[in-house]
């Protein structure tokens, strides 16, 4: 990798002073699993890297209004012990637990994880974020096995996180700390489908980060999410579906539905989330949500599969909701 200077600040405040107007000035460091490996392998070359594990106010799990709070440099381990997280969040509890690397989830961050750059193997070997060369995105007519099947291009990629999907469906939001103030970001807005190579996939700039993520109240709120992968130990998954419903007199009232790993960005499916609406939920509706969440889906050559272990991640995580109950 490239010689770069290294930073240990003590607060948000030191950080953020550190920081520069483009990705080549600074970059943060936290958990450390992706930036790395990017630095390794020249994706990115920052002339400084910003350590915040030791900034006290990113850390910690607490409970925020009704509902909770997880500081940024949170761990995946803390994550996987925390009995909140458990029982309230379980959509989020098996996404953490998904992770089945005991070295990540000691190190991997919950902002990390949401921030993480995407794995497609043409990012990471230089061809940018949307894998141009001449004019033409490499990935249609190549290796796409594990590539976007929603979004239409020029992004085929997949959004990387874990958390996103359960995030999203959980109307969760993302506060963002950064020279000119605070902001806070529903999590469905965070995660963006960039046009060009010079965007990024995240609704952060260079000198901002991620302070904590604020899940809403849980009370009332059946969730679950189910993963879909070709091993079950230390492998990313191929499709995984998030769901949040609230039911009123054994009925459905409002459903969010999301796909994960089929887009760029965590993939909601209002069209089943619609659907769910009025409904109980059973094995049929179950099965018809899963149906309506694949539709306008556009396999590339090789990932056409997606389409149907999306269909019965979706079926799968409904059920799940009322296992639990």
């Amino acid at each position: 990798m490239e010689a770069f200077s290294y930073a240990n600040p003590a607060t948000v405040a030191e950080a953020l002073k550190l920081l520069g107007g483009s990705w080549n000035d600074a970059q943060i460091l936290a958990g450390g699993t992706d930036l790395i490996a990017l630095m390794k392998d020249y994706v990115t070359s920052p002339k400084l890297v910003v350590n915040v594990k030791n900034i006290k106010e990113l850390g910690g799990i607490s409970k925020s209004g009704a509902g909770l709070r997880i500081g940024a440099t949170v761990t995946f381990d803390e994550m996987s012990s925390h009995a909140a997280l458990r029982t309230e969040y379980p959509s989020i509890h098996t996404a953490v637990m998904g992770v089945a690397s005991p070295q990540i989830r000691n190190m991997g961050t919950a902002a990390g994880d949401i921030c993480q750059r995407p794995r497609c193997w043409y990012f990471r070997n230089g061809f940018g974020l949307l894998a141009m060369k001449d004019g033409k995105s490499l990935v249609p007519d190549g290796e796409n096995k594990y590539h976007a099947i929603f979004g239409g291009g020029p992004a085929y990629f997949v959004s990387a996180s874990s958390l996103g999907p359960a995030l999203v469906a959980l109307g969760a939001t993302i506060k963002i700390q950064g020279g000119s103030g605070a902001r806070t970001v529903d999590a469905a807005k965070f995660f963006v489908i960039p046009k060009t190579d010079q965007e990024r996939e995240i609704d952060l700039k260079p000198n901002e980060i991620v302070t904590e993520i604020h899940l809403p109240a849980a009370a009332g709120v059946r969730n679950a999410t189910y993963e879909i992968r070709e091993r079950q130990f230390m492998d990313w998954p191929l499709a995984t579906a998030s769901v949040a419903v609230k039911m009123t007199g054994g009925k459905i009232s409002h459903a969010k539905v999301v796909l994960g790993h089929v887009a760029p960005i965590p993939w909601e499916a209002t069209k089943a989330a619609e659907y769910l609406n009025g409904k109980t939920i059973d094995e049929k509706t179950a099965e018809e949500a899963g149906q309506l969440a694949v539709e306008g889906a556009q396999p590339l050559s090789q990932n056409g599969y997606k389409v149907q272990l999306a269909k019965v991640a979706v079926k799968r995580a409904l059920l799940a909701t009322v296992r639990r109950t």
